[in-house]
């Protein structure tokens, strides 16, 4: 349990237990006095009565400290990485407004749909590749990560690939130098979604990175951006003819036991939930108690008034 303001805690408990201390004292002389006149205390009843009341005091003096519990709470869970390619092909206008524009909007479309129950990670990828957002449950974090992207580089999908599985698995991916990938584990409850025009300049071999993702029980779905019959994009102050390259996509998303999409149909991936095996986790949730230790204390209150007066016929 935590306590929001610790402080009014701390002065609250050192005045009720002034009250109390006051309360022994005050009890003490009353009884030395009536016996000394002879007359018979009006016996527990009271002293309890004033106890309880001491008590319900201290109860509220908890609940104005704004007492918070953390409660296990099972959720069902997925993760999805969206993987968005930002290389200098991607810069081309063979589709609107640009390939990095329309796999922007197609993206952002993507993360606002899925469930609350999908943790939505983003990775930008070039020649390397970038975790912009961790896998998390603000989806409006990753629309973020994706409107801020931005074209630059040359591509390498597998790196991205390798990349988006560090992201899910929260340890870093690398091949080893015979080709070979560490145990990863299985991971049937998470997918990774590609944006790209399958233009793969260098770095890990996509299809090997894809078959590392498949042994992880990772599928992945690429969606591609462009056309085939391409258009000249300008590099370093070179005209560079760019085409979307379906072949690749299409071979990266078999690997792995997923679909090749273009972005026009981009919407299909909406539902991308439903074929996730989620997984079940535990969550920590925030529940405040302020409310029912309040309730608490008024309870107490009473019951030690009412013994009070009941016992003696005054209330304190």
């Amino acid at each position: 349990m935590s306590i929001d303001n610790p402080w009014v805690l701390v002065v609250g408990l050192l005045v009720v237990a002034a009250i109390a201390a006051g309360l022994v004292v005050l009890g003490r002389r009353r009884r030395r006095a009536l016996a000394n006149a002879g007359i018979t205390t009006a016996g527990r009843g009271a002293r309890v009565g004033a106890w309880l009341s001491v008590a319900g005091l201290a109860v509220l003096v908890l609940a104005a400290a704004g007492p918070v519990a953390k409660i296990p709470v099972p959720r069902a869970a997925g993760t999805v990485v969206v993987a968005v390619d930002v290389s200098n092909s991607m810069g081309a206008t063979d589709a609107d407004p640009t390939r990095l524009g329309a796999a922007q909007k197609a993206a952002e479309a993507f993360v606002e749909a899925q469930p609350s129950s999908v943790d939505v990670g983003v990775v930008a990828f070039q020649q390397g590749a970038l975790t912009t957002a961790q896998p998390s449950a603000d989806h409006a974090a990753a629309v973020a990560a994706i409107g801020r992207l931005k074209v630059a580089g040359s591509t390498s999908i597998g790196d991205a690939i390798l990349t988006s599985l560090s992201a899910i698995t929260g340890k870093t991916v690398q091949l080893a130098e015979d080709g070979t990938a560490p145990d990863l584990g299985y991971w049937p409850s998470a997918t990774i979604v590609l944006f790209s025009d399958g233009q793969n300049q260098g770095g890990t071999d996509a299809e090997t990175a894809a078959t590392v993702a498949q042994t992880a029980g990772v599928h992945i779905e690429t969606v591609g951006v462009g056309t085939t019959a391409g258009t000249a994009v300008e590099v370093d102050g070179y005209s560079v003819h760019t085409a979307l390259d379906e072949d690749t996509l299409t071979a990266v998303a078999q690997t792995s036991g997923g679909s090749y999409h273009p972005a026009s149909d981009a919407s299909e991936l909406d539902g991308i939930a439903d074929t996730i095996d989620l997984r079940l986790e535990v969550a920590d949730k925030p529940v405040p108690l302020a409310g029912a230790l309040s309730v608490l204390a008024l309870v107490l209150l009473g019951v030690g008034a009412l013994l009070t007066v009941v016992r003696t016929g005054r209330i304190v």
